[in-house]
């Protein structure tokens, strides 16, 4: 399993990412279906086709809505 760290700056206005994602180095011929990915809640989250998890790097913080 992968695991990508991610600043707050690289997440998306609501809190997220999408898999596959740039920072996860896939290369075109691996790739699955684009998914959104939720890290507001909890911090994290896992793809559910590769299992790439993606990760607030610690200290990082989701700014409130």
């Amino acid at each position: 399993m992968k695991t990508i760290e991610l600043l707050a700056k690289d997440l998306n206005s609501h809190g997220g990412v999408f898999c596959p994602n740039p920072k996860a180095d896939m290369q075109l011929w691996n790739t699955h279906p684009k998914v959104f990915l939720d890290l507001s809640h909890q911090g994290h989250a896992k793809c559910p086709y590769c299992s790439t998890e993606y990760r607030l790097k610690d200290g990082e913080h989701i700014a409130a809505h």
